[in-house]
């Protein structure tokens, strides 16, 4: 098993399946058999999980909407999705717990970092919900804030594509997959990975992200035991 503790991140899109908005109850299913073939061999695992599927802040904004209160919505979109996929996991018999960057005492656990730290260590998926807390940061800042601060040893970026690609390949046919790639190649290129913000972080932490296809069965699994599964990032 090459990594013992990770951090999942999950787009709120990819709960859609094949529908145009909202959570696939079957593709939930789909993760949370995922998700139980790492956990039961021992790997510590945190999620995070997006919002847009419900609601995004950044089209808030475009419509007319304050900023501020557009991401305020988006984290509790993301919450939406973490008591969906929390209820997910338990009907496969995972133990989870859900903790709020925002305090919702009636449904999540408030997060506080020790907290968070002794779940997993008692083999408690632990899910991060409302983002970081703060407007203007996106759900992949909150995955490189919380991966840090948990002494995760990579972050896996779980997406509709298998990997970072010189152009985006559901446009460009002729895009070439990266197997690897350092954090300053993605600067110079201008690949789209993670938002800025959410890259520093990573790279001033000598954090690693592996961009890899979540919707294929096994790649999880295959992943945590080493395989090249993906695009690394380090």
């Amino acid at each position: 098993m090459k990594y013992k503790r990770v951090l999942l991140k999950l787009s709120g899109e990819a709960l859609m399946g094949d529908k145009q908005f909202g959570i696939d109850n079957a593709r939930l299913a789909k993760y949370a058999e995922q998700i139980k073939e790492i956990t039961d061999l021992g790997v510590e695992l945190a999620i995070v999980i997006g919002g847009g599927n419900i609601f995004r802040g950044v089209q808030a904004e475009q419509g007319g909407m304050d900023r501020t209160h557009g991401d305020y919505m988006g984290m509790l979109a993301t919450m939406i999705n973490a008591m969906a996929l929390q209820s997910s996991l338990e009907t496969a018999g995972i133990d989870s717990r859900l903790l709020s960057a925002i305090e919702m005492k009636e449904i999540a656990e408030p997060y506080i970092r020790r907290r968070a730290v002794r779940h997993l260590e008692k083999g408690r998926v632990v899910i991060f919900g409302a983002g970081t807390g703060n407007p203007f940061f996106t759900t992949d800042s909150a995955a490189s804030l919380r991966a840090i601060e948990i002494n995760a040893d990579v972050i896996l970026k779980g997406t509709r594509v298998d990997g970072v690609y010189t152009q985006d390949p559901e446009k460009d046919p002729n895009a070439e997959k990266y197997e690897t790639i350092s954090f300053d190649d993605v600067y110079a290129n201008g690949l789209n990975v993670m938002d800025m913000t959410a890259f520093t972080l990573c790279k001033e932490n000598n954090l690693p992200i592996i961009v890899f296809n979540m919707n294929k069965e096994g790649n999880l699994k295959r992943l945590i035991e080493g395989e090249q599964v993906g695009t690394v990032v380090d």
